[in-house]
């Protein structure tokens, strides 16, 4: 654990009938960080968030936030804390400005309306109603709602999930933004390019336990020296050679490309060529990259994350 972190949770367990959500679930977030939970539909991310919101209650083990019991602390802690939930329903003929008068009248202090609409780019929205905005736009409200009371601390639980790319930049523009506030942020995704652009850290969840915790670069780092060589050729494998060339510990296909994973890069890169030589084969492409978070989670599951 992090010495005075903002977040702690340690060794948080939840069943739902014969369904294990959560496995002892342990990590912390320092105040000011933006940390991700990341994993595939299912993991736990949200069950952990929801303990953490105060609309779950866990089976064992505990969580602190600001130094608060979010079970127990009532309104103190609804004053600290914003969220913007997976899914946020509004009456359908509530208005953008109206929603914001209501959720910030339930707290001693908040942010005005005025400013939530200019920062969330709702102005011209403001006197629409809540079924006649789009995908988007409803998120950049639920967004508006969740900082309303100017919390210190901020969930968001998939915040991008279902958006077209252009919104989803935009909501990484106001997570941003947040960040310069030193807002202390937890973020679950199954985006592993969220996690990346984002997160100061990311603890990676997979069946109700975090199976790797660190920063993007760290767990990159601690891939086992693994180099990936993406692979375009005028003629597709069929016989697996590929994966047996020097220093491949892994291939796979992926759409028109082959994924090599390799440990020694040049003999690899040499045994490739001499390959397709004798194949009558040419390269089109070959692109040499660190390890992605896919691949990490890749090599830590057997599975893709949005398997």
């Amino acid at each position: 654990m992090l010495t005075g972190a903002t977040i702690e949770v340690v060794n948080l367990m939840k069943r739902y009938g014969s369904v294990e959500a959560l496995r002892g679930v342990s990590f912390a977030v320092n105040e000011g960080e933006v940390f991700g939970l990341l994993g595939p539909n299912g993991a736990g991310k949200t069950s952990t968030v929801e303990i953490l919101e105060g609309l779950r209650t866990p089976d064992s083990g505990s969580v602190s936030v600001c130094g608060l019991d979010p079970q127990t602390s009532g309104a103190e802690y609804k004053y600290i804390m914003g969220a913007a939930l997976q899914a946020t329903a509004l009456p359908d003929k509530m208005r953008v400005a109206e929603a914001l008068d209501l959720f910030g009248s339930f707290y001693p202090k908040r942010r005005g309306t005025e400013e939530l609409l200019g920062r969330f780019g709702l102005v011209e929205k403001r006197s629409a109603f809540y079924s006649q905005l789009s995908g988007g736009q409803k998120q950049r409200l639920a967004l508006a709602m969740a900082l309303v009371n100017d919390p210190q601390v901020v969930f968001l639980d998939e915040p991008t999930a279902g958006l077209d790319p252009q919104v989803r930049r935009e909501i990484y523009d106001i997570i941003e933004e947040l960040k310069k506030e030193k807002k202390t942020i937890l973020i679950t995704t199954h985006y592993i390019e969220e996690a990346e652009k984002l997160c100061d850290r990311v603890a990676i969840v997979d069946h109700g336990q975090v199976i790797a915790l660190g920063s993007p670069r760290e767990l990159k780092q601690r891939s086992g020296s693994v180099t990936r060589i993406t692979v375009r050729m005028t003629k597709p494998e069929t016989n697996g050679a590929l994966g047996k060339l020097e220093g491949v510990t892994e291939c796979r296909a992926e759409a028109d490309d082959y994924l090599l994973y390799s440990t020694r890069v040049p003999r690899t890169i040499v045994a490739l060529v001499k390959h397709l030589e004798e194949q009558n084969n040419e390269l089109v492409s070959l692109e040499i990259s660190a390890p992605s978070l896919e691949d990490i989670f890749l090599e830590l599951t057997g599975r893709r994350l949005r398997d």
